[in-house]
């Protein structure tokens, strides 16, 4: 009996120690202990997939022309740099969701790296291919699919543009709200989980999407959900898919949620003489709960980049700024603007102006959209932009603006900085509430050139830190910051 006790014993401590090791409980895995990915991007293996690929989608539809590699590798307003070995080896133009699913299929089998590509208007390099291979560009896919009007929601293809798309909706009074930079589409919008001007009231992109056709690495077609706005059957796999930048796979098809478009609209602007009497007017106006659409901050050096660059049909006061778009009925639009002057007038500004037209709302509010290319228009030959987006709490804006400016100053790189309160919470299509928890800034659009890059990236490096120690985040409305640098 003795003996049948020591042998089960002894073969149960064999056995343990056969098992797997307890997972360690870290919630990260240090880049250096993960696996490296095996692709193949041999000449071979690329030659003998533009045969496939021909096959699917037609010649004219492959396209290794250089002019072509380079535009779908980088860009003049990109942050990113990259190595000359960083481009596709072809660009692969689809157009259908099958197309693509047959173009994974090749791709997965012969392990070549893919990136999707809609506008190109990315600020931080999100189409650059750092693994080469292939880009997949959906220009061909920019579909209206199908408007449900009674339902407010609109099927579209990935290459269809917001601009567009809200122009079309117009003409049946409706509204989509997401509103990033100029020239950005659907697909684009989705991968990064966009924000924009109108985040305030709307939320961002999230908010927005009620279902994805999505093909995976495999070259699987998956539908994440039907087109009831509310499900409480397991996982939220189409917000899972948004802000993921194509790593899980490449969207063909979305269905949008829409709104009424707004009555009545107007635009307000106002200039102080600190950025701390702005943000506290920002302060104000949320504290009131104001229902204003959107809420933006643009500093003295942005405005006079905006002047310089006459990109506007008007000259500006190069001051920090305030500019406020309103909506809703006549009566609501002029009792917000009323109670907002009121407060900016408490807060220290030396001027207020609102738009009585349409024509007026365009010409105040053109000056937020020409932030950036105005920036650029005043850069010195040699000079690239970075810009950076992150975001604090409310109270401690300008703190994180006036230390940044100062250590700009002190590097001698031009930077301007554009901020907007951060992202809304939409509740319901009848019910918009604003949810001001944050400043989202991209408190940098800076200037350098090659021999700055260094010093570049060491500021950046240091706003970014900044914004963690005053209780932020740095993967906010266009990005993830993860440059491999340690942020402790």
């Amino acid at each position: 009996m003795a003996l049948v006790v020591l042998f089960a014993a002894g073969f149960s401590y064999y056995l343990g120690t056969k098992s797997p090791r307890d997972l360690d409980p870290a919630s990260t895995l240090p880049l250096a202990l993960s696996r490296e990915l095996k692709h193949n991007n041999d000449k071979s293996n690329l030659e003998a997939a533009w045969s496939d690929f021909v096959a699917i989608v037609g010649k004219e539809n492959v396209s290794t022309v250089e002019d072509d590699l380079h535009t779908h590798a980088n860009s003049d307003w990109s942050s990113y740099r990259n190595q000359e070995s960083q481009k596709p080896f072809m660009v692969v133009y689809p157009g259908s969701t099958e197309d693509v699913s047959e173009i994974m299929k090749i791709c997965h089998a012969r392990r070549i790296p893919v990136v999707g590509y809609s506008g190109g208007t990315s600020l931080e390099g999100h189409f650059t291919p750092t693994r080469g291979g292939i880009c997949v560009d959906f220009r061909r896919m920019d579909k209206i699919i199908q408007l449900h009007k009674d339902d407010m929601d609109v099927v579209v293809q990935p290459a269809v543009g917001w601009e567009l798309l809200n122009e079309e909706l117009a003409k049946d009074n409706l509204f989509f709200p997401p509103d990033p930079g100029p020239g950005a589409q659907i697909g684009g919008m989705i991968g990064t989980g966009c924000s924009g001007t109108n985040a305030y009231r709307y939320g961002t992109m999230r908010e927005w999407v009620l279902s994805l056709t999505v093909v995976l690495a495999d070259g699987t077609i998956v539908k994440t959900r039907q087109r009831p706005r509310k499900s409480s059957a397991g996982y939220d796999l189409t917000k899972l898919f948004i802000g993921s930048e194509g790593t899980l796979g490449l969207v063909t098809e979305a269905t949008l949620k829409l709104t009424t478009k707004p009555a009545n609209t107007s635009v307000a602007v106002c200039s102080f003489g600190t950025i701390r009497q702005a943000a506290d007017c920002v302060s104000r106006v949320v504290g009131r709960g104001i229902p204003v659409a959107a809420v933006e901050i643009l500093d003295d050096e942005q405005m006079k980049c905006i002047n310089e660059a006459g990109t506007t049909s008007r000259t500006w006061t190069e001051a920090p700024t305030l500019f406020f778009k309103f909506s809703g009925t006549e009566h609501g639009v002029k009792e917000q603007i009323s109670i907002v002057k009121d407060l900016a007038k408490k807060a220290g500004s030396v001027g207020f102006e609102f738009a009585k037209t349409q024509e007026e709302q365009d010409e105040l509010w053109s000056a937020r959209k020409e932030a950036l290319w105005s920036t650029m228009a005043v850069a010195k030959p040699g000079d690239k932009v970075w810009t950076g987006d992150v975001a604090v709490p409310m109270s401690r804006l300008p703190q994180l603006i006036e230390e940044t400016k100062d250590d700009m100053k002190r590097s001698g790189m031009y930077g301007t900085i554009v901020g907007h309160v951060g992202d809304g919470n939409f509740h319901s299509t009848s019910e918009i509430v604003p949810h001001p928890v944050d400043i989202l800034t991209r408190p940098v659009i800076l200037l350098s050139n090659e021999n700055q890059r260094h010093d570049a990236e060491e500021l950046v490096h240091r706003m970014v830190k900044r914004a963690v120690e005053l209780e932020g985040t740095v993967t906010v409305s266009s990005y993830i910051y993860a440059p491999g640098i340690d942020l402790d």
